[in-house]
């Protein structure tokens, strides 16, 4: 019955208006690049990935695997100086100096009863110095998406339904490549960003069978953070995202994360209608681990599973990491 149930919920949402299936990240503030081209290398030259096991405990549920690569071309210069980077209270506005461009890869893969999905994204990022303290970042990502539907795994109630005919039993298979844009105001201290995702609604290149025409929708996304010391070694730390596109409508998602001494954290969420996030986390030298649960409530609260995600990070540059001060190195 839970085979049963998911796949029919996935038909409904695939082959219907709301084709466009919307990727979420519990811990969306450690991958701002995603969301948003604009952000690629704001971090420095970094490495991170994440496992998502979403409704834990249902067969074919969603899974969602995650990887990505940024160059900050600020770090060639660290290399070349006994590969470190130092942030310290003395340099406060480190993330707006240095060289102004940065390259990211990214690739996800999500999996989902007998649908899955890759995408590729290649993002490019600049900064032009405001002031000081202030820079203003634009970017854009080429997109690539693939996607695949097996028809020998549907399990329908009835099997002569018309609305399946065309693909119990059979493969078909769909792709597109399309635009991310972004802009972002950025300090040390805050950002705040507009980015469109799909721009060109997936009709400039598409490929394969045509069960996913006509659903593509350009994405809008706003996010924004801020971070703050409150002592000498506690930080807080505050993320949000809203998502808007005309098929799924909007999406606001809000996060505050505790810093201990830019070592532990520990944080909660809200995604609106749809669930409640706790997490924790560490920093070890240059990686970054950490855990979040989702729960869901009020319009996902049919699906009585919970959500596990686990991220990992690596710093390419070796940084030091002040751990006293009023200084919040962490998103």
């Amino acid at each position: 019955m839970k085979r049963v149930l998911l796949s029919i919920a996935f038909i409904l949402s695939v082959l219907g208006v709301q084709a466009q299936n919307r990727k979420h990240v519990a811990n969306f503030s450690l991958f701002q690049q995603y969301f948003n081209p604009a952000l690629t290398g704001y971090e420095g030259s970094i490495v991170k990935t994440y496992y998502r096991n979403q409704w834990t405990g249902y067969e074919d549920a969603p899974k969602t695997i995650f990887a990505s690569a940024e160059l900050n071309m600020a770090d060639m210069v660290a290399w070349k100086n006994n590969n470190q980077s130092v942030t310290s209270d003395d340099e406060v506005d480190s993330q707006q100096a240095g060289a102004a461009h940065a390259f990211g890869f990214a690739v996800l893969r999500d999996e989902f009863g007998p649908f899955s999905e890759t995408q590729l994204q290649l993002s490019f990022g600049t900064r032009v110095r405001l002031s000081e303290k202030l820079a203003l970042r634009w970017g854009a990502a080429a997109t690539y998406s693939a996607n695949r539907l097996n028809g020998n795994r549907l399990t329908v109630d009835q099997e002569n339904d018309v609305m399946f005919q065309d693909y119990l039993g059979n493969t078909s298979r769909a792709s597109k490549a399309d635009v991310n844009l972004g802009l972002t105001l950025t300090s040390d201290h805050f950002y705040v960003g507009y980015a469109m995702q799909d721009v060109l609604k997936g009709k400039a290149v598409n490929g394969g069978d045509d069960y996913l025409d006509n659903t593509y929708a350009r994405q809008h996304v706003v996010q924004a953070g801020y971070r703050t010391a409150v002592s000498e070694q506690f930080g807080l730390v505050a993320n949000a995202i809203y998502r808007y596109d005309d098929y799924l409508e909007e999406t606001v998602e809000g996060q505050l994360k505790g810093v201990f001494a830019n070592t532990f954290w520990a944080s909660a969420g809200y995604r609106k209608d749809q669930a409640y996030t706790l997490g924790a986390g560490a920093r070890l030298n240059q990686f970054k681990i950490g855990y979040m649960y989702e729960a869901p409530v009020q319009d996902a609260k049919h699906i009585s599973r919970s959500t596990n995600e686990i991220t990992l990070t690596y710093n390419l540059v070796q940084v030091k990491y002040p751990k006293s001060g009023r200084t919040v190195t962490m998103w």
